[in-house]
């Protein structure tokens, strides 16, 4: 059974140095503790910088599996200090790309959501990280997380189920959709 492992909310007021302007982002997430109320254009405590690429009814949530913390720590030497860190509102344990498709209904807490498409690395992420090539090694790790539309508001916190309650047969993955956009 997959689980929500961490509920992370953005730190407001947060600039990036992007090609020598500063800009405002939303990447910079930190676990919270307790309930969070997931409304229809995402978390409640949460914001977004950047609302033509990241938020919207699309990407109202976005979804990042902890067993890809192990792969970067270990393939990367990349040891993010708090979940959250790659920008995403739950980190979720037990369900990759892989087994998630465009369609799919998901509950968690007394919510439930839609997956919509999967994240393609930005700019900001490089600055987050400290290096402008990596975006390049996110898309090309294909862990890409994955967006979700909310289809029932509700409240969802740390330890809380993440269960697919339906969604059409045939579609490919999210993670087959993130390779094609690779070219693999």
């Amino acid at each position: 059974m997959a689980s929500v492992v961490s509920v992370n909310v953005a730190e407001r007021g947060r600039t990036l140095d992007i090609g020598g302007h500063e800009v405002p982002t939303g990447i910079f997430k930190r676990p919270v503790d307790g309930s969070v109320q997931i409304l229809r254009l995402g978390l409640a405590e949460d914001f977004q910088a950047d609302l033509a690429v990241h938020g919207g009814e699309a990407k109202a949530v976005y979804f990042y599996p902890r067993e890809h913390y192990d792969y970067w720590r270990d393939a990367h030497g990349l040891a993010p200090p708090a979940f959250g860190f790659f920008g995403e509102n739950l980190t979720i344990e037990g369900l990759l790309e892989a087994e998630v498709s465009p369609g799919d209904r998901l509950a968690t807490g007394t919510a439930e959501l839609e997956v919509t498409t999967p994240r393609a690395p930005c700019a900001k992420l490089g600055a987050r990280v400290g290096s402008p090539r990596f975006v390049r090694t996110f898309f090309e790790a294909g862990r890409p997380g994955f967006y979700a539309r909310v289809l029932r508001e509700g409240a969802v916190r740390a330890g809380d189920a993440v269960e697919r309650v339906s969604g059409p047969p045939g579609r490919p993955s999210i993670a087959e959709i993130f390779g094609r956009r690779a070219g693999r």
